[in-house]
């Protein structure tokens, strides 16, 4: 047994009646009443314990009642002098008991000092207590020499079981308290999560739609005070409306991801390109209901992908193609490439770079470049 054996403590929750079953209280308090009621019963059957005797009598019991009580809660304190203080006294009035004639009191003192050593002591100082406790007992009872090993073998075994359920129950308790702590923290650390969520889908949404508004706003004031040509005034405002629109729309998905209520993801794919007779939408795999940051990603890149072809490439063709795989769910959009538009300069709503941050926080990944023809863009997100 290693050195921490010898001195490890039980834990304050071990010995505490809370961790045990109610059967289990109900049994050991009637114990307690039994055990005393029988000893007083035996001890004063005796014709010869009258008078001053059975008062002394009397007094003792209480105060080995009281010595008892004041043992078993200084024991779970870790108050180690004071606990060996009170074995010791229990063990003086088991001697005080022997004397006055009262040798059953004496022997079940000895007997509880020698089992609660054992079970509630570290065992550096258990061993030592309980043999005092024992050699009292061999002193004070009348049995045989076989008897009495037995005896003492017997309540050697019975504290030490004792000590271990004890432990156990301690080891459960602190076991349960952890898993409180994980449970409470792992809680704590979702509702973090799910605030990080809600902080991105607004900014997202919001800051990237409110500043690209800003900067055809601020384009349309400055060609304004420069007295510039009205087609460029209202391109820009027709721009900063349609920003908005978007903006407008995006919130919405948004509201409806954060409330579990969006839309299939193939159907909102078909609505981004309804009005475009310019774009071919492909769905393949095994269509299934996808995760929201996940969902939310792909409408957000495809959203911006196709901004982009129309603005770049105004009046090229557009393939669209989601594919569902085992892992990863895969959206594929390019374009044939053409002549920029006019508002090819334009900021974007949201940017293929926020894109790549959001698809690469949920695991995945986002390319965008040249390809055989126009632009690529291809997200992969696992789910």
């Amino acid at each position: 047994m290693t050195a921490n054996g010898w001195t490890r403590r039980l834990s304050r929750e071990a010995p505490s009646p809370k961790e045990v079953s109610r059967p289990g209280r109900l049994l050991a308090w009637a114990v307690r009443l039994l055990v005393p009621a029988a000893l007083m019963c035996t001890a004063f059957h005796d014709s010869r314990v009258h008078g001053w005797i059975a008062v002394a009598g009397a007094g003792a019991a209480l105060a080995s009642g009281g010595l008892a009580g004041a043992l078993l809660r200084t024991t779970p304190e870790h108050r180690l002098r004071p606990s060996l203080a009170l074995v010791l006294m229990l063990l003086g009035l088991a001697a005080g008991s022997e004397a006055a004639g009262f040798r059953p009191a004496a022997v079940v003192l000895c007997c509880g000092c020698a089992v609660t050593a054992l079970e509630r002591l570290p065992l550096l100082a258990a061993l030592p207590a309980a043999s005092v406790a024992f050699a009292a007992f061999v002193a004070v009872d009348d049995g045989t020499g076989p008897t009495s090993a037995s005896a003492i073998g017997g309540m050697a075994l019975a504290g030490y079981a004792l000590r271990l359920d004890a432990e156990a129950r301690g080891n459960a308790h602190r076991l349960l308290a952890q898993e409180r702590a994980a449970r409470a923290a792992e809680a704590e650390s979702a509702a973090l999560a799910e605030r990080a969520r809600v902080a991105r889908e607004i900014h997202d949404v919001l800051a990237h739609s409110l500043s690209a508004q800003l900067v055809h706003l601020e384009a349309a004031r400055l060609l304004l005070e420069g007295r510039a040509d009205r087609a460029q005034i209202l391109a820009r405002v027709v721009a900063a409306r349609g920003m908005a629109r978007d903006g407008l729309d995006e919130t919405r998905q948004s509201l409806s991801a954060l409330r579990g209520e969006l839309t299939p993801l193939e159907d909102c794919l078909r609505a981004l390109v309804r009005t475009s007779d310019a774009v071919e939408v492909t769905v393949g795999g095994e269509r299934r209901p996808l995760p929201a940051e996940a969902s939310q990603a792909v409408r957000r890149v495809a959203r911006e992908a196709l901004t982009n072809a129309r603005r770049h490439a105004p009046g090229a063709k557009i393939r669209v193609r989601l594919e569902y795989g085992p892992r990863e769910v895969t959206l594929d959009v390019r374009d044939t490439g053409g002549p920029p538009g006019e508002l090819a300069e334009a900021g974007g709503g949201y940017g293929l770079l926020g894109m790549r941050e959001r698809a690469e926080l949920l695991g995945g990944s986002l390319a965008a470049g040249p390809g055989e023809e126009g632009f690529v863009v291809t997200l992969k997100v696992p789910v």
